[in-house]
């Protein structure tokens, strides 16, 4: 495994990395990412392997409870553990500043992820349908 840094408040390389997942086709601006964020507690985390940016998790405070919204591992890097460690690192932080659950969205066409969620203790906890099903929303929640 290669070895592997995250850091706080790096929100230029987030940006920087979302034009290179490709499961990713709407992709926001750095602007709609800041509004997004702005005047909530927020957390935006970047993961770095030697030096170059490699994944990212971006959450923010959401009807009294933290929201893990976005993020994503460049396939350069997958599978290496950065996803579990910069989950890892956001629930540390949630519980650490006063938050006693987090919760997250998921879409049907990234089981990956739904499963790395429930392997984390997350549970399934609501369903948004889609005329495609594989955009139905899948939201879980994990008390920290």
């Amino acid at each position: 495994m290669k070895y592997y840094t995250i850091k706080e408040g790096q929100l230029m390389d987030v940006i920087g990395l979302l034009p290179l997942i490709p499961e990713f086709y709407n992709i926001p601006s750095f602007e709609e990412v800041q509004n997004r964020i702005a005047g909530s507690p927020h957390l935006v985390l970047a993961a770095y392997v030697d030096g170059k940016p490699a994944g990212f998790k971006i959450g923010y405070e959401r009807d009294h409870k933290f929201y893990s919204w976005l993020g994503a591992i460049h396939p350069d890097y997958r599978r290496t553990g950065i996803g579990s460690g910069l989950a890892e690192y956001q629930e540390n932080w949630a519980k650490n500043n006063g938050y006693d659950s987090i919760w997250m969205k998921t879409r049907n066409c990234f089981p990956e992820m739904l499963i790395m969620a429930i392997s984390r203790g997350f549970r399934i906890i609501g369903f948004i349908p889609h005329d495609d099903p594989g955009q139905h929303r899948i939201i879980l929640e994990k008390s920290l």
